[in-house]
């Protein structure tokens, strides 16, 4: 933290609020996490089919 936002703060709490950090540029970002796909929750089962199946039988 800066010396202003911490004097500015001491009488204030909500001003270090009040302006927004300069942006991050798109091309200064990077990715941690490798993109993967998604798993199929269901298993490639047809759950529909089996409730209905078990239920209304």
């Amino acid at each position: 933290m800066s010396d202003e936002t911490t004097v500015e703060g001491a009488t204030d709490p909500a001003a270090r609020f009040r302006s927004l950090p300069d942006p991050v540029r798109l091309e200064d970002t990077v990715a941690l996490v490798a993109a993967s796909d998604e798993r199929d929750p269901r298993g490639g089962r047809d759950t529909e089919t089996e409730f209905m199946l078990r239920h209304l039988a």
